[in-house]
């Protein structure tokens, strides 16, 4: 999988229903079906969110019997606040 540009990344994360799955996945990982109860969107497009989000690595997943578990990835939020747009000056500041 290639790098994506920090531009890409933060576009995959800020689609409002990928946005809710990276705030649920925050608190630990959740089995699809817990996605789907908290998701206001069909499963079938829950998957594809889930897909973007995967292959932007940002969430991981597993298969546990018939589910899927997914969970954020180790490097999601140093990759996100990595690909902000900040000013030296204002990262230089912050003790």
């Amino acid at each position: 999988m290639a790098e994506l540009t920090p531009a890409a990344l933060l576009q995959a994360a800020a689609d409002p229903v990928r946005w809710a799955v990276l705030e649920r996945l925050a608190a630990g990982p959740r089995c699809v079906c817990d996605l789907q109860e908290h998701a206001d969107v069909s499963s079938t497009l829950l998957s594809y969110h889930l897909k973007v989000l995967r292959e932007a690595g940002l969430v991981t997943s597993s298969r546990r019997g018939r589910w899927i578990d997914y969970a954020l990835a180790t490097d999601a939020s140093s990759r996100l606040a990595a690909a902000l747009p900040v000013s030296r000056a204002l990262v230089e500041a912050t003790p």
